[in-house]
């Protein structure tokens, strides 16, 4: 009879145990489940790019530069729903960025063009990066995107200052010197003058 209670008794604590052990795995499951929730509510809610032309310039190379206008075209087409979709969309972008090196129009292929498409192309790939961590630090991601935002307008202004340079008209006669200018750098560099050489007194020579 004895044994028969025991038994029951330890029944009855090992159900009890499990029921417990189930209320606290139901209760860490909802915990991460509310997690993931803000964080993917933080994360939609700063997920805005700035994909339409700030200036005529930018609107104009949407018609002429392929990469531009798909690399547009991507950071305006918000994902939805899940996190993985966030994390798909983050990596399209990334490749579309990394093609902005190609094909960059003639006006624009300049030092101060590329460098601020290599600093898009870093901050680009570091979001890439963080949305892609098991636990997503999602503060990280809406400011990179702000960054992101920045960085290209910067792009787009520098463009602008590019094309306005260029309608700026030069000088009387500095089309002329700039041709001179070349035209004198691409002469090759003759030998040095000729210095002319002294008769030598023959006088100066003999011993007295």
């Amino acid at each position: 009879m004895k044994y028969r209670i025991a038994l029951f008794l330890l029944l009855i604590f090992v159900l009890q145990s499990c029921q417990n052990e189930n209320e606290k795995r139901l209760a860490e499951n909802a915990k991460e489940a509310k997690k993931k929730e803000k964080i993917f509510n933080n994360i939609n809610k700063g997920w805005t790019f700035i994909d339409e032309p700030i200036n005529e310039v930018s609107e104009e190379n949407i018609k002429n530069w392929a990469e531009w206008r798909d690399f547009l075209k991507e950071i305006g087409d918000k994902p939805r729903k899940t996190i993985g979709a966030f994390q798909k969309k983050s990596a399209a972008i990334s490749k579309k960025a990394m093609a902005l090196n190609n094909n960059i129009p003639t006006q624009f292929n300049q030092p101060q063009i590329k460098s601020r498409i290599s600093i898009l192309i870093t901050k680009i790939k570091m979001l890439d990066l963080f949305i892609h961590l098991n636990t997503i630090p999602d503060d990280k991601v809406v400011f990179l995107i702000q960054e992101i935002n920045k960085e290209l307008i910067s792009l787009e202004r520098q463009m602008d200052k590019i094309v306005e340079k260029a309608k700026i008209p030069k000088e009387q006669g500095e089309e002329d010197f700039l041709r001179m200018l070349d035209t004198t750098r691409a002469i090759p560099n003759s030998s040095a003058p000729q210095v002319p050489i002294q008769p030598t007194d023959q006088n100066a020579l003999k011993v007295e």
